[in-house]
C-alpha cells in the first residue's frame, strides 16, 4: 500500500521524479531520461535499504523544501553538503530517520548543479513504458509528467528492508569539480577529425555554457575541425557520447538525449565520469583525457568492486 510521505512547500528551480531511466524503447524514439548522477540516485536508494534503482527526487540547484507527511528514512546525496532537517544540518550521503512533520531543505551547492533526496520504499508515481522518470519535452512520466510545484504531495511504499547504518565512505564519492578532468574513449566517429581538430579536443580547456540542461551539456573553446563535413547517417546515441556539429564545439549528451543524431561524435565519456559533467556548472573548465576500452573497463569494474564491498560491510573500503 502506498502512503503519502512528503509534500513540496519549496521546489527551487527545478525538481522532478527520476529512477534509472525508461530503458529499451530508443529504438521506438522515446529517450531514456532517469537520473543525471546515476551514481547518486544508485548509492541514495542503497543507503535507504531500497533496490539500487527505485524512484527519488532529482533536485536542481537546491533551494527545495519539503515537509515529512509520516515517519521516513531518507538520504540526501549528490553534491551539496548543505541540507538540514529542521534547522539542524544533518550529513549527506548517509540514511536517517525523519519524524512525522519534520522538514528537510537542500540548499544550493557551490560546486554541483543536483542533489538526491531518496526515501525509503520508493517514490510511487505511475509506470510509463517501465519508468517512473519524468521527461519534461515530452510531458510524461514522474508526477503528471510536470517539474513538481508548492502542494504537491508523494507516496511511497513499504519499506523493504534496513538501512545502511555506515556513511558513504568519501573515497566513493565522484570528486564534484568545477573543473573536472573527464576520462574518454574516442570513436565511433573519431576519423572524421582531421589531426589538429583531434589535438584541439584532447589539448584544449573547454568552458560549460549556460546552455546546460538534461539533454546535455555545451561546451565552447578552440573549434575542432572535422576533416570534410560534420554530418554522418543519423546513427545511436549513447549517454556521455560527445557530438562535435558544424561549428566545432562539443555538445556531451546527456539523460535526456535524443535517440539519434546526425553529427559526428568525437568520443564518449566514460561511465564512471559522466556524473562529473551531469553535476559542473556553468562557467565551470572541463578537459578530456583519452583512455583506452579496456582501462575504462578496468575503471568501472574497479569502483564497482569497491562498492560492493561497502554494501558487505566493509567500512575501511577505498576506491
Amino acid at each position: 500500500m502506498n502512503t503519502p510521505s512528503l509534500e513540496i512547500l519549496e521546489p527551487g528551480p527545478l525538481a522532478t521524479v527520476q529512477d534509472r531511466g525508461r530503458l529499451g524503447h530508443q529504438h521506438l524514439g522515446v529517450p531514456v531520461s532517469g537520473a543525471m548522477d546515476l551514481h547518486a540516485f544508485r548509492m541514495g536508494n542503497m543507503l535507504v535499504g531500497n533496490s539500487p534503482f527505485e524512484a527519488c527526487l532529482e533536485i536542481t540547484q537546491g533551494r527545495f523544501q519539503a515537509r515529512f507527511l509520516r515517519d521516513t528514512t531518507f538520504a540526501v546525496t549528490g553534491s551539496s553538503p548543505h541540507a538540514f532537517l529542521n534547522r539542524t544540518p544533518i550529513p549527506t550521503w548517509r540514511a536517517l530517520k525523519a519524524r512525522k512533520g519534520q522538514y528537510i531543505r537542500v540548499m544550493q551547492s557551490d560546486h554541483g548543479f543536483r542533489d538526491y533526496l531518496v526515501l525509503s520504499g520508493g517514490i510511487q508515481v505511475p509506470l510509463v513504458l517501465g519508468s517512473r522518470s519524468t521527461y519534461l519535452r515530452g510531458k510524461f512520466g514522474g508526477f503528471e509528467g510536470r517539474a513538481l510545484k508548492t502542494g504537491d504531495v508523494l507516496h511511497t511504499g513499504p519499506e523493504a528492508r534496513e538501512p545502511l547504518p555506515a556513511v558513504y565512505p568519501k573515497q566513493l564519492i565522484p570528486p564534484y569539480s568545477s573543473n573536472p578532468q573527464l576520462r574518454v574513449v574516442l570513436g565511433p566517429q573519431d576519423s572524421a577529425f582531421s589531426q589538429g581538430g583531434l589535438e584541439a579536443f584532447i589539448g584544449g580547456t573547454f568552458t560549460v555554457t549556460d546552455r546546460a540542461d538534461r539533454m546535455g551539456c555545451r561546451l565552447s573553446g578552440s573549434p575542432i575541425q572535422h576533416e570534410r563535413t560534420a554530418d554522418i547517417i543519423s546513427d545511436g546515441l549513447a549517454m556521455g557520447a560527445i557530438q562535435i556539429p558544424g561549428n566545432g564545439q562539443p555538445l556531451i549528451l546527456l539523460a535526456d538525449r535524443p535517440t539519434t543524431g546526425g553529427y559526428a561524435k568525437i568520443a564518449n565519456v566514460i561511465s564512471v565520469d559522466i556524473p562529473l559533467i551531469a553535476q559542473t556548472l556553468p562557467g565551470g573548465r572541463i578537459t578530456f583525457k583519452v583512455v583506452s576500452f579496456y582501462e575504462a573497463r578496468e575503471i568501472y569494474l574497479h569502483k564497482e568492486f569497491a562498492i560492493r564491498r561497502f554494501m558487505a560491510g566493509d567500512e575501511k573500503v577505498g576506491a
